[in-house]
């Protein structure tokens, strides 16, 4: 099992022939995703070649619109590689086309297109799942990646992971890859952001695979706190967390656009108390994280 992703997602890349898009979808068809096509209005009606994870040359074809495209392939899942002033028409024509998950890799996009499409989604019915921007993408190790985590890092088991931090999203799958991951999903650092820790944390709750759950926090905003309460409320399955930023120092903008604190409100203390409050280990780093993960699923 897993959570919004499989090895029978159908994927469309928006971008497929830039730079980024032509470099990861050769890397997701590596990893056994299903890469059905492509869409970027300017080259519609061609195709671009491609090896799949057996190494045979195949030949996408290039869609006009995501529209056409899920049309023409029965996709159900887009990943946009698309520069961050263009990302807003990408994530609304997506949304128009009701695909049902959208990635959006691109960092940098301004926080009000980010508002706007969030709030266009909703207005629409939220029919899109929405992961990102600013974030890796999500990984069924062994079945489907749609994003940029290296898909080497590890196989399948009992963990499911979400994580703010690109990084420390593959550093985890590395220190727990003898366990395995049933999905790990990047869920980006913006101040906004389609899919949420609680959304995921819901998700991996209701997945019967996913015996442990691992949630990565960063400084900034009160997205920890929560999931915090939402942890305490509804959820059953053992949560290990970490929160990035226990050294950043105060007003200070740190990396992500949604790491910044102010007062007390989102310092990683702040959060890590908030979290232990509602029974989650948490750990002073991501190897102490791991190795509490580790601990909680072997005395299951």
């Amino acid at each position: 099992m897993s959570i919004f992703l499989n090895k029978d997602n159908k994927v469309i890349v928006q971008g497929i022939t830039g730079g980024e898009g032509t470099k990861h979808t050769a890397l997701m068809l590596k990893a056994g995703t299903n890469v059905v096509g492509g869409v970027n209005a300017r080259k519609a009606g061609t195709t671009v070649t491609h090896k799949d994870k057996d190494g045979n040359d195949i030949e996408l074809p290039v869609f006009g619109s995501v529209a056409e495209a899920i049309e023409k392939t029965g996709a159900d899942t887009s990943i946009a590689f698309v520069p961050p002033k263009f990302s807003k028409d990408a994530i609304i024509e997506a949304i128009d086309a009701e695909i049902p998950l959208l990635v959006v890799i691109t960092e940098g996009v301004p926080v009000q297109d980010t508002a706007y499409a969030w709030a266009y989604n909703v207005d629409k019915g939220a029919k899109t799942r929405i992961i990102g921007p600013n974030c890796p993408g999500i990984i069924t190790p062994e079945e489907s990646l749609v994003g940029i985590t290296p898909a080497n890092i590890t196989g399948k088991g009992p963990i499911g992971l979400v994580s703010k931090s690109g990084t420390l999203t593959y550093q985890m799958m590395y220190e727990l890859r003898d366990l395995g991951f049933s999905t790990a999903i990047g869920i980006g650092g913006d101040p906004v952001i389609g899919t949420t820790h609680i959304d995921a944390i819901e998700a991996f709750e209701k997945d019967p695979d996913t015996k442990v759950i691992v949630m990565i926090g960063e400084i900034g905003g009160d997205a920890e706190e929560r999931a915090a309460d939402y942890i305490k409320a509804n959820v059953s399955k053992p949560v290990v967390g970490y929160v990035a930023g226990f050294t950043a120092p105060e007003g200070k903008t740190m990396g992500h656009a949604g790491a910044i604190v102010s007062g007390s409100s989102g310092t990683a203390q702040a959060k890590k108390e908030a979290l232990e409050a509602a029974g989650v280990k948490v750990g002073k780093t991501p190897s102490e994280t791991a190795k509490l993960a580790r601990e909680l699923y072997e005395n299951l």
